[in-house]
């Protein structure tokens, strides 16, 4: 089956929706342990590497993370997005970062999730929706 690159930012369109809530984004030591408080969150992503434990989960969880990054918002871009699609994230951000908004991106199996400043969630739907996106 062929690729599908998306190179530029106009020649797709995507649904996005908002997740509920006001995210946090935590970093923990490597060996830390995953708090069992996260999953009282309606979304949460959790990542570990050899450098760092990484948590994004709603605000409204206390986690006595090394540092913590707060007043995040979700945009989600509905899916399931095929395999075969390249450039998805690239495009998004691409187009947010024109007007520097900066972004913390998640993947899941099915979809992508783009975590902009809560200050900037207004501004970013616009940019996504005067370049031919969908926000729902």
């Amino acid at each position: 089956m062929p690729h599908t690159v998306f190179h530029d930012p106009t020649l797709m369109m995507l649904t996005l929706t908002t997740l509920k809530g006001s995210y946090s984004i935590h970093r923990f030591a490597p060996d830390a342990i995953v708090p069992d408080t996260i999953q009282e969150s309606r979304f949460y992503s959790v990542s570990r590497t050899d450098e760092e434990l990484s948590i994004v989960c709603e605000a409204t969880i206390d986690l006595y993370a090394l540092q913590s990054e707060t007043d995040w918002r979700i945009l989600k871009i509905v899916g399931p997005l095929d395999f075969s699609l390249t450039g998805v994230l690239a495009a998004v951000s691409e187009l947010l970062a024109g007007r520097e908004i900066s972004i913390f991106a998640l993947s899941t199996f099915d979809t992508d999730y783009i975590l902009v400043r809560e200050s900037k969630l207004a501004e970013a739907k616009r940019v996504m929706t005067d370049a031919g996106h969908r926000i729902i």
